[in-house]
């Protein structure tokens, strides 16, 4: 089971490293993937972060699960055509996709499917809604691949409903 962890400056500490530690808890392969932008990234309480593999390097069909942490990474993310590009590809090959809090403004660049069911910070509640989700406030949202948090708080149950999805879907790993 590989899983890919989305990354670039300014992401919510907690929305990456607790997901990361998590997946390794179940002894998941856990990579980071950066955007191609710096060698090496900054959460927004400045923790440093060495990215295992590059957007250029990265094949979407090399993961199972795609984690998109919030901050505003994701805002850096959408601006990058590989990643937006990646996700694009990870959503038609319906690949688990789950995003928290800002993660959400990524899935809206690369064409979230119309009335997919979803969360995300308040703040970004109406660009949701206007790219055709269905917004809801609750700590997790799960539509068929996409699991969506809103902030750090819901971290414990995003990371339970990454999890179950992945026993759901891979019986076997």
């Amino acid at each position: 089971m590989r899983i890919a962890i989305l990354a670039e400056n300014y992401y919510e500490d907690l929305e990456l490293w607790v997901p990361y530690y998590r997946m390794l808890e179940e002894n998941y392969i856990v990579e980071i993937i950066g955007s191609g932008t710096s060698k090496t990234y900054k959460g927004k309480n400045g923790y440093p972060l060495k990215v295992d593999l590059e957007i250029k390097d990265a094949r979407v069909e090399d993961f199972s699960v795609i984690i998109i942490p919030g901050g505003f990474a994701p805002d850096y993310l959408r601006r990058v055509p590989e990643v937006v590009e990646f996700v694009r590809k990870a959503i038609q090959l319906k690949k688990i996709i789950a995003a928290i809090c800002h993660g959400p403004s990524l899935l809206i660049s690369a064409g979230i499917p119309k009335d997919t069911k979803m969360t995300s910070f308040f703040a970004i509640k109406d660009d949701v809604s206007n790219a055709g989700a269905e917004w809801t406030d609750k700590a997790v949202v799960v539509d068929d691949n996409f699991i969506t948090s809103r902030k750090p708080d819901d971290l414990p149950i995003f990371c339970t409903s990454i999890i179950d999805q992945v026993k759901r879907r891979f019986p076997s790993d």
